[in-house]
């Protein structure tokens, strides 16, 4: 969104590469105040121009000791107290405040990593809605710590260990929390934000989801010209549908439609979402049948970023062929693909292409923003990239996309592929992932859970384990089961399935699924994993 649009209660968020930077930002928005999020080593002149009521520096990998460690630009501590703003360091945040005001900070005597409990020391500030003593869970994720504080700071909360957890300068209005308040691992987190922006602040809340799709609309129809054509790869999930929809909003049927069959769906995919598309959303949809070229591409491929950029070069050519028919059909070539990017597509592959951000180390390549050629021909149009998943259901949901698609769980871009460790054209491994997932699936949805999941799916395990069915011994392959719960999908826990219930499935599945002898329950929370396997 444009700032100016705005006006005011605009909070700045400074990104020095923690992955969970936009999580601030999804966290401020979801107490209806507008946020943006800028590089930390953003001009001062750009920090300023966007007149922020408050700032907020994010976590980041790296040490404040390190050579080159990103750094807020030069005058930005006398900019804020000239101009009386507040400041709050989160992690690496705070440790900058620190450093640079006249403190000291070194690396940790004990490192603290994970679930932490914190004692409030000083009621006030920060903690003003709290009784000293009072104590709570944190998300601890650092190695150094702030050992001497500058003058004027004092600690309003300690760790368990005896570390500086919080630290204020009321006078300057300079505030820093050594833990992520941001992510559902810190119970209390969101009421310190909300203390912070209201109490301490005196934001006031009134931005919404209305204001983004006004903001979107304006964007697109300055974006794209009054008689160009714009190409959508659809891929039968909520992201691509709902950018598909706003797109088509705003520019009507210079809209054109494509889904492609990679040969990586779901079980009876194809089929459910052109009926989807057809009689629900009203799209005009064309299906291009990519089977052999994708699978053909992929056979011999083990390693996991390899297929990622494989998948997302494929769907590049099949859409630049796809705008060269409609180019002949039309008289006139599409300029633009539009992609159903998030915010957590963007984080975990940083830094994005043409971003400029440097210091964002990556977890995963995205096959939208990771795997696109550079002489690619058509221009992106990314209307969601500043959403999480929740937002763009929101979203979907004002422009009147059906309620039961919007409820459908993720489903990632290069589909399957990311669900079979390995070569994905080896056997029939794909045909004994698309019956086990889909037994999963219905089985969750028969008891009334589906909507109580975040995400959940099979993986096929390209290992062969000893069993008995029949009274025969058998040697055949095991199927992880992988559901969690989730706000946005940053963070993550298992999902607690009833024993029976998960009896019952094991037996559904290892009886149904020829090949299939041992089911298997993924219990990692991510961190330290990420959702999909690969």
């Amino acid at each position: 969104m444009d700032p100016q649009d705005v006006k005011t209660n605009i909070v700045l968020i400074l990104d020095f590469g923690s992955q969970y930077t936009h999580l601030i930002t999804r966290r401020i928005r979801a107490l209806n105040v507008f946020s943006l999020c800028i590089n930390g080593t953003s001009s001062l002149k750009s920090i300023a121009d966007l007149n922020p009521l408050a700032i907020i520096l994010s976590g980041g990998p790296h040490s404040v000791h390190a050579i080159d460690a990103p750094c807020f630009p030069s005058g930005f501590m006398e900019y804020v107290e000239s101009n009386k703003l507040p400041v709050l360091g989160i992690c690496y945040g705070l440790q900058l405040i620190v450093q640079k005001t006249g403190g000291e900070v070194r690396v940790g005597e004990k490192q603290e990593y994970g679930r932490m409990e914190i004692e409030v020391e000083k009621a006030c500030g920060l903690f003003g809605n709290k009784k000293v003593g009072d104590r709570q869970s944190v998300w601890m994720s650092h190695g150094d710590e702030a050992v001497k504080l500058p003058e004027g700071f004092e600690v309003v909360a300690r760790s368990k260990q005896g570390s500086v957890a919080a630290v204020e300068n009321r006078e300057k209005r300079l505030y820093g929390l050594q833990y992520h308040p941001e992510v559902t691992h810190s119970p209390e987190g969101m009421e310190t934000l909300r203390y912070f922006l209201f109490d301490i602040c005196g934001v006031t809340a009134g931005w919404k989801m209305e204001d983004v799709l006004e903001e979107e609309l304006k964007i697109i129809k300055e974006t794209v010209g009054p008689d160009d054509h714009v190409i959508c790869g659809l891929s039968g999930g909520v992201d691509s549908t709902v950018a598909a929809t706003l797109v088509h909003k705003a520019i009507g049927d210079r809209l054109h439609c494509a889904f492609v069959d990679n040969g990586l769906l779901r079980f009876k995919e194809r089929a459910r979402v052109m009926e989807t598309f057809e009689k629900d959303l009203h799209l005009p949809v064309t299906c291009i049948d990519a089977t052999e070229q994708f699978l053909s591409k992929l056979k011999g491929v083990t390693e996991p970023e390899k297929k990622r950029k494989i998948i997302g070069n494929e769907f590049i050519c099949i859409f630049d062929a796809f705008a060269h028919d409609l180019e002949k059909k039309l008289q006139r070539k599409p300029l633009y693909l539009v992609q159903g990017t998030l915010y957590p597509d963007v984080i975990e592959s940083c830094p994005p292409p043409g971003s400029g951000r440097t210091h964002s180390h990556t977890i995963k390549s995205h096959h939208n923003v990771g795997g696109l050629p550079k002489d690619m021909k058509l221009k992106l149009i990314e209307p969601l990239k500043l959403l999480f998943k929740d937002e763009v259901r929101e979203l979907g949901r004002i422009m009147g996309v059906p309620v039961s698609f919007l409820k459908r769980h993720p489903f990632p871009g290069p589909g399957l592929a990311v669900r079979v460790p390995g070569d994905v054209t080896e056997g029939n491994r794909l045909d004994i992932l698309r019956k086990a997932d889909d037994i999963f699936i219905q089985a969750i949805k028969d008891a009334g859970i589906y909507d109580s999941i975040w995400q959940a799916f099979a993986v096929f395990m390209p290992v062969l384990t000893v069993g008995v069915q029949g009274d025969q011994r058998t040697h055949s392959y095991a199927i992880a089961l992988r559901a969690v719960t989730s706000h946005d999908g940053m963070t993550a826990d298992w999902y607690y399935f009833d024993h029976k219930f998960l009896a019952d499935l094991s037996t559904r599945i290892c009886n149904e699924v020829q090949g299939v002898n041992r089911v298997l329950l993924d219990i990692t929370s991510k961190p330290p994993a990420t959702i999909e396997w690969e």
